[in-house]
């Protein structure tokens, strides 16, 4: 599955050959922002793709149940480890990352 997340952290300069696609290595987190139109493939079939890609962590901000999802730990299709924070908080980050995010904004 190939997909273009709302918002990628990854190393300085590991994009900048103008590539379309790329390999998810170096890729440390990727977010999504629930919309109407996309709220069930960002709850579900891009859980399982991160996973099965390895990207260390997945961010949803899921704005139809106010929350902040964190998923960590990929491993096949699913995350070993999801912790789930009402917006307005702050959300711990895990390794690789190691930092909170204050949700207030959102």
């Amino acid at each position: 599955m190939r997909v273009i997340p709302d918002l990628v952290i990854a190393p300085r300069d590991c994009f900048d050959d103008q590539q379309e696609w790329h390999a998810p290595d170096p890729v440390l987190l990727v977010a999504e922002v629930t919309s109407s139109s996309t709220a069930s493939r960002d709850r579900v079939q891009k859980i399982r793709a991160y996973a099965r890609a390895g990207i260390p962590v997945y961010l949803l901000i899921d704005r139809d149940a106010d929350e902040a999802v964190v998923c960590s730990e990929p491993s096949g299709d699913d995350c070993g480890h999801k912790s789930i924070h009402k917006l307005g908080t702050a959300v711990a980050l895990p390794h690789p990352l190691g930092f909170d995010l204050d949700t207030s904004a959102f």
